[in-house]
Parts: structure tokens; sequence; C-alpha cells
């Protein structure tokens, strides 16, 4: 098991497939119990199915409010508490700039940004009356670079400095966070050999930011 990790709740979005399958399972196996949303639940029925219990589905479309305050009640409602946030989900329409429909440009934003946003709040409250949490907002633009990818590029630079100001606001309350991922500057090297390297990132940032808060406890 991975320390600080046995028995912590964490809810991964867009946890159906990519990525946030692989961290699902990945943080699972290492004594995590995981809260999976994905917009579709045949993305999740085949992930819980293997999972021997320690994943259960929450099948909610998280770029809107209403959405995202459901998950954070039922997960609240079913393990009392949260102390992990991932936010994975993203969607990546390939269409030029002059072409790309309004609708489109739209629903990047609120999937990448706006859906990473409403997690943070909700989730970020829950964690500010524990007095503890880790949030970690995946980027993965590196993948993305050139053509056609102005709205992917636009949300995920700007979840990057989203990323940035939480985590300054968020630190007086306990709640660590962090970016991990490719393609923007400090992440150009992160996940080159995807998903083990990122994997590893997130479950150390998660066990370490974890340990720390309990050395913090124990020293107040």
């Amino acid at each position: 098991m991975t320390p600080g990790l046995e028995g912590k709740i964490v809810l991964i979005t867009g946890a159906g497939k990519g990525k946030g399958r692989a961290l699902a399972e990945a943080l699972s196996k290492r004594g995590a119990i995981i809260a999976a949303n994905d917009i579709s639940p045949v993305n999740l029925d085949d992930l819980v199915n293997q999972s021997g219990g320690k994943i259960k589905a929450y099948t909610e479309d998280i770029a809107k409010k209403v959405g995202v305050q459901t998950i954070i009640k039922q997960v609240e409602d079913d393990f009392g508490r949260i102390d992990i946030l991932i936010n994975h989900a993203a969607v990546e329409p390939a269409s030029p700039l002059l072409d790309i429909d309004e609708w489109d440009w739209h629903r990047v934003l609120d999937v990448n940004l706006t859906g990473a946003f409403l997690a943070m709040q909700s989730a970020g409250r829950v964690m500010r009356a524990q007095g503890s949490g880790v949030i970690i907002n995946i980027i993965t633009a590196g993948e993305s670079q050139g053509r056609n990818k102005a709205a992917y590029l636009a949300s995920m630079y700007g979840l990057v400095e989203l990323t940035r100001s939480a985590s300054t606001e968020l630190a007086p309350y306990g709640i660590h966070v962090h970016a991990v991922g490719s393609g923007l500057e400090e992440f150009q090297q992160a996940d080159k050999a995807v998903p083990l390297e990122l994997i590893k990132a997130v479950c150390f940032l998660c066990g370490s930011s974890l340990n720390r808060q309990i050395v913090n406890v124990e020293e107040k």
C-alpha cells in the first residue's frame, strides 16, 4: 500500500476511460476507495465490476453545477468525507479556430475549466470543514499541441492558472492543490510514459500531502 492512501476517499472525474480510469485502478490497488465519475454509466460498469467493491460509480455531467453538487452530496452520504479530488474529465474537439461551432467552444470550456472549478469549489468546501484535503488537476495539453486545438489549449492554460490561484487560497484550510501533466512549461516532461509516470506523480503528491497534514495535526 502507498503510505497515506489506505482507506482514503478519492473522487475522480472522467474516470471511465483513459488516464482517469488508469488512476482509479491504480489508486484502488494502493488502498484508496474510489468515487468514480463519468457522464456515461457504460464507461464505469466494467471498472466497478472489476474493483472488488473499492470503486463506486457516480454518473453526472460535471459541467453542470447541479450535477457536481449531486456528486459531492452522494459521496459525502456514502463515505462521510472526501480526502482527494482528481479533476480528469475533459473533451477535445478538433476544429479549426475559424470553423469551430460556438456550442463546441463552450462545451470544451464548460467541461475542462468550469467543471474543474465547480468540483474544486464544492469538494473544497467539504475539505475546509474537515481541515484537510488534496486536489489534483490533470493537465494534458502536451498531447494536443498543433492545429485545431484553440479551445482545448485555452481551457488547459486556464486550468493551470486556476490551480495556482487555488493553491494559494486553499492552503490556509489545509488543502493542497497541484497540477500534473504535460505540455505547459513546467509540465512538459511530467508524463512522457503515461500512464505509469502520471500515476507515480499523482500517488506521490497524494501520499506526501496527506502525510504532511498528519504531521501538522500532531504538531498542534
